[in-house]
């Protein structure tokens, strides 16, 4: 797994530019992927890296832009996000999953521990406070 920087500061480059949490959002609803990329640009310290509609896209971009963070739709066409995120686990340096869905929590950590993913969200509760407790969460274990 990729180390995490803190939430609250991402940590300063070789550039000396402040590096921001790289995060690719996986969706196949247009409308959620384009919310959650709002969530993730207000967020201090986070920007979006990339989007994907499915899990097999998913694989793809994340090898592509390395993203630190991958917020992924359980419910996606073909393969699904608790799929994609076992396959992310084999990127080197591979990225902090956290999955989303519409389901329960109960039924969302399941497929967390069931995919090796660090965490579960339900879009409803998405936003910057949220995504904050997320990757805080997911750097502490």
């Amino acid at each position: 797994m990729r180390p995490a920087p803190s939430a609250d500061s991402a940590g300063w480059g070789e550039s000396g530019e402040v590096e921001r949490i790289r995060v690719l959002v996986v969706d196949d609803s247009v409308s959620f992927r384009r919310t959650a990329a709002a969530v993730v640009e207000a967020t201090d310290g986070f920007q979006v890296a990339g989007c994907a509609n499915s899990g097999e896209e998913a694989i793809v971009v994340a090898a592509a832009v390395g993203p630190d963070l991958v917020l992924m739709d359980v419910n996606l066409p073909g393969m699904d996000g608790v799929e994609a995120s076992r396959r992310l686990r084999a990127l080197s340096p591979a990225p902090v999953v956290i999955l989303l869905s519409t389901c329960n929590q109960d039924d969302g950590e399941g497929w967390a521990r069931e995919s090796g993913a660090a965490g579960y969200v339900a879009k409803s509760s998405l936003g910057t406070e949220r995504l904050e407790a997320a990757w805080a969460l997911a750097a502490d274990s």
